[in-house]
């Protein structure tokens, strides 16, 4: 299970990558970088996979320093962290950040 400290210690440090996915998305969704790591800092783990095919992995929800809600799904590449994808919670999927539809 990913640690939400050491998810929070891995932005503070920079020891973290996007990938081209999470790139993409955060696009589709006109989030900034600082924005995503704003989110992940103030976040909480809403739901933890043990093997999403890639390793272990988690769905992280935090809130902008604007209050803009942010999901970011998170796993590791070796000893650092990788955001896989971001996006802005909403309906149908979600009811409300931490809540699925």
């Amino acid at each position: 299970m990913l640690e939400i400290t050491w998810i929070k210690t891995k932005v503070m440090e920079n020891d973290y990558f996007i990938s081209k996915h999470a790139d993409d998305e955060r696009q589709n969704d006109n989030l900034t970088i600082q924005e995503i790591e704003e989110a992940i800092s103030n976040g909480i783990v809403i739901e933890n996979y043990e093997n999403s095919g890639r390793g272990e992995s988690c769905l992280l929800a935090g809130f902008t320093k604007k209050g803009k809600p942010i999901h970011a799904f998170c796993g590791t590449f070796k000893d650092s962290l990788v955001v896989i994808t971001v996006y802005i919670p909403g309906p149908p999927k979600f009811k409300n950040i931490f809540e699925r539809g």
